[in-house]
């Protein structure tokens, strides 16, 4: 091989090196924000109405207590 075809391996060489470097860099800060990111769930159709602390009325019926006091549920949301 002579100079010239070294010069110009070496050349691409590092124009591809340097592509893949920030192709990873970018995909990373991409990746990193992404994950960082809160995430906006959707509310339900049927909870659409119910405010954040409203008072629900849940029914289990395994539970035998006689006290309405306890088990409430209250809905805060995120």
């Amino acid at each position: 091989m002579n100079d010239l075809t070294v010069f110009i391996y070496a050349v691409f060489f590092f124009a591809i090196a340097g592509g893949t470097f920030a192709f990873m860099w970018k995909m990373t800060t991409i990746s990193i924000e992404s994950v960082n990111k809160p995430t906006r769930r959707a509310v339900h159709p049927e909870m659409s109405e119910v405010q954040s602390g409203d008072e629900l009325l849940v029914f289990k019926p395994e539970s035998e207590e006689d006290e309405d006091d306890e088990g409430d549920v209250f809905v805060v949301r995120r």
